[in-house]
């Protein structure tokens, strides 16, 4: 059967996928009851064994998917040391805004255009350094984790939304990692996950911002980390179906192992990469294959009648093609990001299978060229 959803958040749910999969949801019970506690702990332990993560790093829940993980994290460690910010997409971008204007840190920020990357060797690992594994709306990955020293001085804050579940971590490289359920593997909105190094959890005990802190962000009790949370003691409710949801998503996930979902989201890639080189009209938004996304695959639509058009005009055009395709029910939310350059971005991770996106690719083509004509 046809599946045509490629968004990049919330993805695609896993192949086969059903309600079914949550009938053995605690739904009424207390996340707090032994039956609760245990599908949290599970999720959480099943984590850790899909990603490798090494057994005295933390593993948590925390509220408010990734957006509220990362907040969570940033407010909690940084302050200490400078921080550097990289930014080539509109996320980092919020960072970023929070780091400087809420936090008032006076953060050094690299940019890179929608595309591109900044130049990683120029990051200075004296100061706290945060960034995107990912770039979600801009289609950039970083190209390795070779650039992130194993003798840095500050820590090292990993967006990793788009990326974990489609790509190896090395968590020697990691202080802090944070994503959503919602991403790779197509699990639910509203829950994160946070991931903490030893050095990590001893710059939480060992510093107490400045600011306030509200209460879903406090990982501390008294002057040390608050273990209970990452023992499936949540801060705040979670969804009990979304726990199972997301458990239903990692025993699926365990049946690849990580090298088996990196290869999938890969093969993905080279689909379109496939389809690029042979279609005359598009290209990737970011040029370099060293640091194109496997996952949040962006397009730009080189057409010379197309690009001839002024920017909102070209929106629009663009958008009416990505309207035909979901009328069709072809392929669903393939629009770029609002404040991204206008053109295609196809999820690719691991829930996604090629003969879907072969069929959506070949459609889209053909939906292009006939519109096209009308210029």
């Amino acid at each position: 059967m046809l599946n045509p959803n490629f968004s990049s958040g919330p993805c695609s749910k896993r192949p086969a996928w059903s309600i079914d999969a949550l009938k053995s949801a605690p739904v009424g019970r207390s996340h707090r009851s032994a039956l609760g506690k245990e599908r949290i702990v599970k999720a959480m332990n099943d984590t850790r064994k899909i990603l490798n993560i090494p057994s005295d790093y933390l593993v948590g829940i925390l509220p408010a998917s990734d957006t509220g993980a990362f907040e969570c994290a940033m407010w909690s460690l940084l302050g200490p040391k400078p921080v550097t910010v990289l930014v080539w997409e509109s996320f980092s971008e919020g960072w970023a805004t929070d780091v400087n204007k809420q936090l008032k840190l006076n953060p050094t920020i690299i940019r890179a255009d929608y595309g591109k990357i900044p130049d990683l060797s120029k990051v200075d690992w004296k100061t706290d350094v945060v960034f995107v594994a990912n770039g979600t709306t801009s289609g950039v990955r970083i190209p390795d984790w070779d650039w992130i020293p194993a003798d840095r001085e500050g820590l090292s804050l990993c967006d990793a939304t788009s990326y974990t579940f489609a790509n190896e971590v090395d968590w020697s490289k990691i202080d802090v990692l944070t994503y959503s359920w919602q991403k790779c593997l197509g699990g639910e909105a509203a829950h994160g996950m946070m991931i903490l190094s030893p050095r990590a959890v001893a710059r939480l005990e060992s510093y107490t911002p400045t600011w306030p802190m509200p209460k879903i962000f406090r990982l501390k009790k008294g002057d040390k980390i608050n273990k209970a949370i990452f023992e499936g003691d949540v801060i705040n409710t979670p969804s009990m179906l979304c726990v199972e949801d997301y458990i239903d998503a990692l025993d699926w996930a365990g049946k690849f192992g990580i090298d088996g979902l990196v290869k999938k989201s890969k093969a993905n890639l080279k689909v379109v990469e496939d389809w690029v080189s042979k279609t005359d009209w598009i290209e990737f938004l970011a040029d370099d294959s060293k640091v194109r996304s496997n996952t949040s695959v962006c397009l730009s639509v080189t057409h010379p009648k197309v690009a001839a058009l002024d920017a909102d005009t070209k929106s629009k055009f663009l958008k009416s093609i990505t309207s035909d395709l979901s009328k069709k029910n072809i392929a669903h939310d393939i629009n770029s990001y609002k404040d991204a350059p206008a053109g295609y971005r196809f999820w690719c991770g691991p829930t996604v299978e090629e003969s879907d996106l072969k069929v959506a690719l070949d459609e889209l083509e053909k939906v292009f060229n006939e519109k096209v004509k009308s210029l």
